[in-house]
């Protein structure tokens, strides 16, 4: 009886261990793309994830000006500065590892994308914008910093 009692706590504290190494892995937290050009944050807002430009390698235009989201086709929006920016919005978790029903906007072409992000480990998450099915989109592989 008592060797079935020893077995019995060796498992559970196997098993408690087991499951106090699974950490939750959250984007939340700042990234980098493959290229280094930009820092991201992704962080809480309300209940959902959002993210915005936190670094961009050159932030001015030529003439010393901040970069500005000229490309934007809302024409009150047009004078905002890239940097700082806020242009990822209303992230859901619907899987353990995925954030979904979330938009991307792309300062470069002024366009808004649907958007998806699955954490692939503690260091490294996907993100894909696409338009209508997530199967064809773009997707970009970030960087914790």
């Amino acid at each position: 009886m008592s060797r079935q009692v020893f077995y019995f706590l060796c498992l559970l504290v196997f098993t408690l261990s087991s499951l106090t190494q699974k950490e939750t892995l959250t984007p939340v937290g700042t990234w980098t793309n493959a290229d280094k050009e930009a820092k991201f944050e992704i962080y809480e807002c309300g209940t959902k994830l959002c993210g915005k430009i936190a670094w961009i390698k050159n932030p001015n235009q030529e003439d010393g000006k901040p970069k500005l989201d000229q490309n934007n086709p809302d024409a009150s929006l047009k004078n905002r500065p890239i940097m700082g920016m806020e242009f990822m919005k209303n992230f859901e978790q619907n899987e353990k590892d995925k954030w979904d029903n979330g938009t991307i906007y792309d300062p470069q072409s002024g366009k808004t994308y649907s958007c998806y992000i699955r954490v692939i480990d503690k260091n490294k998450i996907e993100v894909k914008g696409y338009i209508g099915l997530s199967v064809i989109g773009r997707s970009q592989i970030w960087t914790r910093v």
